[in-house]
This record gives C-alpha cells, sequence and structure tokens, in this order.
C-alpha cells in the first residue's frame, strides 16, 4: 500500500511542467560544462594550461563575473535532473509521456533502464554537489581528488581490484557511449526522429566522448597495475595523454571538436528528449 502511495506521489510530481522544465534546465547546463570542456581541450592543444574535465569547466565559470550566481543555477538544474532520474528509476522511464510504463519492453531491459537512471541520478547528484563547492569557494581539481583516492586503493590488493573493476566499469560506459552514437540509438531518446543537424551532432558528441571515457578506464587500470596513481586523474589524464601521442595536437583538436559536438547535442536533448 505505502509503495503504491508513492509511486503515485512521483507519478503525479512528474506532471508537473515546472519540474520537468527544471529537469530540462539539467540537459542545457550540461551542455554548457561540456563547451568548458571542449575549450579547455583547445587550450591544452595549443600550449596552454586547464583541466580538461568537470572541475575545470565550473572552475572557469567561477572566474566569470556573476559566475557563482550561476554555478547556485546550475546546481538546482542538476539536483531536479537527479530527482527526475529517481523518479524513472521508481515508474519507469519517460514518466512524462502518457504511455509511460504500458509498453511491452522484456524485464530486463526494464531493469537496465531503471538502473540507468540510479546510476545518472547519482552522476547529477555529483554534480550539484561539485557546482555548490564551487560557488562556496571550495572546489578542488576531480583529478587531483581521483589520484589521492587512488593512491590510498593502491595501498592493498583489495583497493586495487577495487580500482581494476572502477576501470572496467569506466570502459563499458563509454563502450556504450560509442555504440549508441555509431548506431544512433541516441534518437530513441528524442520526440524528434532527427535532423540534419541534431543527428550528426549525436554521432559525433555520443563517439567522441565514449572514445574519451573508455581512454580514462584505461587509464585507471594502467596507473592500478603499474601503482602510479598520478595517471588515475579521470577524463583530464585520459585528454593530456592523447596529447603526449603522436600527433598529439591534432588529435587534441578532434576530441575537443567532438565533445564540443556531445555539448551543443545537450542542448538538443533539453528541448526535444523524451522526459
Amino acid at each position: 500500500m505505502a509503495n503504491n502511495e508513492a509511486t503515485g506521489a512521483v507519478d503525479r510530481a512528474t506532471d508537473s511542467p515546472l519540474f520537468e522544465k527544471a529537469a530540462r534546465a539539467g540537459h542545457v547546463v550540461s551542455g554548457l560544462l561540456h563547451l568548458l570542456i571542449a575549450y579547455i581541450i583547445f587550450r591544452i592543444a595549443f600550449g596552454s594550461g586547464g583541466n580538461a574535465d568537470q572541475s575545470g569547466a565550473l572552475a572557469t565559470v567561477t572566474d566569470k563575473p556573476g559566475g557563482k550566481l550561476v554555478l547556485w543555477i546550475a546546481a538546482v538544474a542538476f539536483v531536479a535532473m537527479a530527482l527526475w532520474r529517481i523518479a524513472e528509476m521508481i515508474i519507469g522511464p519517460h514518466p512524462s509521456e502518457p504511455d509511460s510504463g504500458q509498453d511491452n519492453s522484456s524485464d530486463k531491459s526494464e531493469l537496465f533502464d531503471r538502473a540507468k537512471a540510479a546510476g545518472l541520478a547519482i552522476l547529477y547528484f555529483a554534480f550539484a554537489y561539485s557546482a555548490v563547492q564551487f560557488a562556496v569557494g571550495s572546489g578542488k581539481s576531480s583529478g587531483k581528488q581521483n589520484a589521492g583516492l587512488s593512491a590510498k586503493l593502491m595501498e592493498n590488493t583489495a583497493g586495487k581490484a577495487l580500482l581494476i573493476v572502477v576501470g572496467l566499469i569506466i570502459i563499458a560506459i563509454g563502450g556504450y557511449h560509442v555504440y549508441k552514437g555509431v548506431t544512433k540509438k541516441f534518437l530513441d531518446d528524442l520526440k524528434t526522429s532527427g535532423s540534419s543537424v541534431v543527428t550528426p551532432l549525436g554521432v559525433v558528441g555520443y563517439t567522441a566522448k565514449g572514445l574519451v571515457l573508455v581512454g580514462a578506464g584505461i587509464l585507471v587500470i594502467v596507473a592500478t597495475i603499474n601503482s602510479d596513481p598520478s595517471k588515475a586523474t579521470g577524463i583530464d589524464g585520459a585528454v593530456k595523454t592523447l596529447g603526449e601521442a603522436p600527433f598529439g595536437q591534432f588529435l587534441l583538436v578532434l576530441a575537443g571538436l567532438g565533445i564540443a559536438a556531445y555539448g551543443l547535442y545537450c542542448f538538443a536533448m533539453a528541448r526535444y528528449a523524451r522526459m
């Protein structure tokens, strides 16, 4: 009975146009952050410094006039998106649609969708927390935090095993992004069948972001095997390692263009995403 009441309350909440608009704003903020990450990648490609990850993008916002207000708005949008994902976890995907929960998807597919929603909820809550940290002046480089945590975990066998599992999960997530991009499965998430602009942005954006994530996961595993936590810094480490490869500058420019494409695709998600 209590479960039915909770589900009904969540269902009614997702009927709110204000809630849906706040959640969609999360896609806009995500798009802006990816564009800033792309900008940082371009800077690295042409000899400037920076952290090519979420913390670097948030730090860039902090330094601008009105930046702290923007970060608070971003935090609210991310929380709204996280709550929306929790709603999807409870009552199924696309709760605002009239036929939500009435499709004929298999139990495995439904379980995957709910698990994905739970994972995204955690991710957006983490984004919101990071935005708040930078807004109050206590934000830190996620790359350094990752390296510090990795160093502690590498002190024992169990910690190393956990890091390898984390690396494999990151690779799997990256691979899924590449799959969605190459097969255009991302169109299933949209109310539109795509366009001459949206579809190419999705293909390039998902594929590029997936490849960067795969690189980050590989680095975590290699760093663990070599007991070198300085290499386990996440996306920033993957980007900078790419820059050290032959034709590194060219590869960084391609990566920057790909991440920028994903950022622009996020704006399309804000308009057309099924929710």
